[in-house]
């Protein structure tokens, strides 16, 4: 599908666009819930069954077609079964080449390293070594953390406020929920709810000059520190851009004290962000970046890239039976050969400026929407409640019940977001690489019509009152 190509998007005034039901869509929904666990996450907010998929569409067992702006979250940069992705599986298996293949070198595998290696940032590039990991981001963000911790000698950790690393013990110590953990936990600058109160290049100035004086603290507590592991773009946490300037000032202070630098581009890689990585933005490279999601073309992949001079941990450290997924291996170089050639990167960032736009326009009409925020095709819309003030910050207080709101009506009109932030009170919008100027305007328009219908909602239940 060539970049411009218009993909069919039902008009929002013919919705919900059906086809033929599947038969057993509501017991299907019905086993899920009574056979899967309660840490099941996304089937809560959208009870669907996808059936069959192209490029942003979705059609669910119900027969409804659906705009999918969550993606795999974020894992889908060319969107569902993009032809150069099945045409690559294919030739995998029409080739008889091994499916599984442990950690041994093959075709494939080459394929995709060098693929990999030409994204790169070029200083990183020329001196890396590659770790195949277990095929989760969380895997890849263990071995990272295993990896300096080795090479330095050194157990502690830098991470940051409002930080997702993944779901696993060491993952999750360097995420923002944790509460046991070896790690000093520092400020992530934010422009809205700045704990500073100040936001902008203020509070990232603020941020960096925290982080500087407690690491030179004698009486700081900080553990010496292994790494400093960080998000050019925080996702969970709310879609929430790291200025430049303050990504510049966050290599400079751990390059002065020989602390690596560890990179999660884990959803911010592949040109989500209007870059082919994050790190592009502010020019900065790191001593290690995670990859995983959308390097595995849709299939499940993680790695870790680092300095050569890193590679210090003896074989075995850190090892996994699904390292040589071959399915995933092809699927992602056709991926990052696809968003390469066609500069997708580019095209997020004007895209993504576009409707970010749409969207500062839209806030000015809906007091509801306390901030407009993301870097290319990775966009939050931070809901609020206008009358009602947040104390710790002065800004308006989180809206979670809204949020929830907009979520469901936005599915009523065949739309799929997902919620993020330190409330649940972020709509994120991750669509894929590939989406047409048609499609963002139909994304938009149902978001904005969700939006409006939520707030109905929401104030009639307020002037009901209460009932009895």
């Amino acid at each position: 599908m060539a970049v411009t190509e218009s993909a069919p998007v039902p008009p929002p005034a013919e919705l919900p666009t059906t086809s033929p039901r599947t038969p057993g869509h509501e017991g299907i929904l019905r086993r899920q819930s009574l056979r899967e666990s309660a840490a099941r996450t996304y089937a809560r907010s959208l009870p669907i069954v996808p059936v069959r998929a192209r490029g942003l569409t979705i059609e669910g067992a119900d027969g409804r077609r659906y705009l999918d702006c969550l993606a795999g979250a974020g894992t889908l940069a060319l969107g569902h079964n993009h032809p150069v992705v099945l045409e690559a599986i294919r030739k995998v298996l029409d080739s008889g080449a091994p499916l599984h293949a442990l950690d041994l070198a093959t075709p494939v595998k080459d394929a995709f390293t060098t693929e990999l290696f030409t994204t790169l940032p070029r200083p990183l590039a020329d001196h890396a070594r590659i770790q195949f990991c277990s095929p989760a981001g969380t895997d890849a963000v263990e071995a990272a953390l295993k990896l300096v911790r080795t090479a330095t000698g050194r157990s502690g950790l830098l991470a940051f406020t409002g930080a997702y690393h993944g779901m696993t013990a060491g993952a999750l110590d360097a995420s923002g929920g944790a509460s046991h953990a070896r790690v000093t936990r520092l400020p992530y600058p934010l422009n809205y709810r700045c704990p500073y109160g100040v936001g902008g290049e203020g509070g990232a100035e603020l941020a960096a000059r925290w982080t500087e004086s407690l690491l030179d603290d004698p009486k700081g507590g900080v553990p010496a520190p292994a790494g400093m592991i960080v998000e050019p773009v925080q996702g969970e946490g709310g879609v929430n851009p790291a200025p430049d300037s303050w990504m510049r000032r966050m290599r400079e202070i751990t390059a002065a004290r020989s602390i690596p630098l560890i990179a999660d581009e884990v959803q911010t890689g592949v040109g989500r962000t209007g870059a082919f990585w994050a790190v592009e933005h502010s020019g900065i490279v790191p001593d290690v970046m995670v990859l995983s999601k959308a390097i595995g073309g849709s299939l499940p992949l993680a790695v870790i890239v680092y300095r050569d001079d890193l590679d210090v941990w003896q074989p075995g450290a850190h090892a996994g039976t699904f390292r040589g997924n071959q399915l995933a291996m092809a699927a992602g170089t056709a991926t990052l050969a696809y968003v390469r050639e066609n500069r997708l990167a580019e095209r997020a960032a004007v895209l993504g400026g576009r409707m970010l736009a749409r969207l500062q326009g839209l806030a000015a009409d809906h007091r509801s929407i306390g901030d407009v925020r993301g870097r290319g095709l990775m966009i939050g819309v931070e809901l609020v409640d206008p009358e009602r003030e947040d104390p710790q910050t002065g800004s308006a207080a989180a809206a979670p019940a809204l949020a929830i709101a907009v979520q469901r009506e936005c599915l009523r009109r065949g739309l799929i977001v997902e919620l993020g932030g330190r409330h649940s009170t972020v709509v994120r919008l991750l669509p894929p690489l590939t989406l047409t100027d048609e499609q963002a305007a139909a994304v938009l328009d149902r978001l904005a019509d969700a939006l409006a219908a939520a707030e109905r909602a929401t104030r009639h239940r307020t002037d009901a009152g209460p009932s009895h």
